[in-house]
């Protein structure tokens, strides 16, 4: 068994226990996941299977959309509801305000990582430092909000959708968002909606995939490891298939294109390479000083 498959998480779930139960469910070990959910969070988890683990390093790169709750008045030692209360504020701002406050978010983005985040420093998380009740120094660093748009208001609590690129925390852009409007703010719901190509309409939920593995259908609700890239697809002659499997780089006569898949006569950065028999095997890059194609990931069979 190997490929993605996308889970809808349940809240009070670490990115942890969902692999673990899945472990349970399919009988298998080798599992991972693309991009942590705090456990109290919902959404699209992407899970990687069998020889697609190679992936899990790879993939948090990827861009998000979140729908996410923000309580004025409050902050936290955590930046999100289910910290401890450091500080409260009667709300005496306008809609209007907080609207134009949001809005103003939109584009490039200086942002610090909290300290309960994932982020490593020294060799540590930073999570870990402030279990120990450490504060580590850390540096603004620039994100993009792609977009912002509030969904509902009723205050204190704000919900609003945002597409923000990676490494983008919305318990902070909450608290930062309150920082502009004189305000202590936190975030108090956060469900991630799209992670790189895959939205929640693909996810399942634990129970969903629970019941088709019982009833042997698990293999409906994997989709191929390709699907992870969007870039044009080939196939190797006869020539380069020899060359592909043994992870050799491809000239550009022993590539040919899928139709459709790249308008431009010559395909430069990534594509992705399938054998005769329209496999997937692999991700090469093309190298313009070499002038071949070399590889950057291969899946070759376990």
């Amino acid at each position: 068994m190997k490929g993605v498959l996308i889970v809808d998480k349940p809240a009070g779930f670490t990115s942890f226990d969902v692999i673990a139960k899945l472990r349970k469910t399919l009988q298998m070990k080798r599992m991972g996941h693309g991009g942590t959910l705090d456990p109290e969070a919902t959404g699209v988890l992407v899970v990687f299977l069998g020889e697609a683990t190679r992936l899990c390093d790879y993939f948090p790169d990827s861009d998000k959309t979140y729908e996410a709750e923000m309580t004025l008045g409050i902050a936290t030692d955590t930046e999100d509801i289910w910290g401890q209360v450091t500080e409260t504020a009667p709300v005496n701002v306008s809609e209007e305000q907080v609207q134009e406050v949001l809005e103003s978010f939109r584009g490039p983005y200086l942002q610090t990582p909290p300290m309960v985040s994932a982020k490593k420093v020294g060799g540590k998380k930073l999570y870990e430092y402030a279990r120990q009740g450490i504060e580590i120094e850390r540096k603004p660093e620039e994100r993009m909000i792609y977009d912002l748009t509030v969904l509902e208001m009723e205050l204190p609590r704000v919900r609003f959708r945002a597409s923000v690129s990676k490494g983008t925390y919305i318990r902070t852009l909450c608290t930062d968002a309150g920082k502009k409007l004189g305000l202590p703010a936190c975030m108090s719901a956060l469900r991630r909606t799209v992670q790189g190509r895959f939205s929640i309409d693909e996810a399942h939920t634990l129970e969903e995939i629970s019941t088709c593995a019982a009833e042997g259908r698990i293999e409906e609700l994997i989709l191929p490891t390709e699907r992870l890239f969007d870039c044009p697809e080939v196939r190797v002659t006869e020539t380069g298939e020899k060359r592909l499997f043994n992870g050799n780089p491809l000239k550009k006569e022993e590539i040919i294109k899928k139709e459709d898949s790249c308008p431009e006569d010559e395909i430069e950065g990534l594509i992705k390479v399938f054998d005769r028999k329209k496999t997937f095997r692999g991700i090469y890059r093309f190298d313009a000083g070499r002038n071949l194609y070399v590889p950057e990931k291969m899946f070759l069979g376990d």
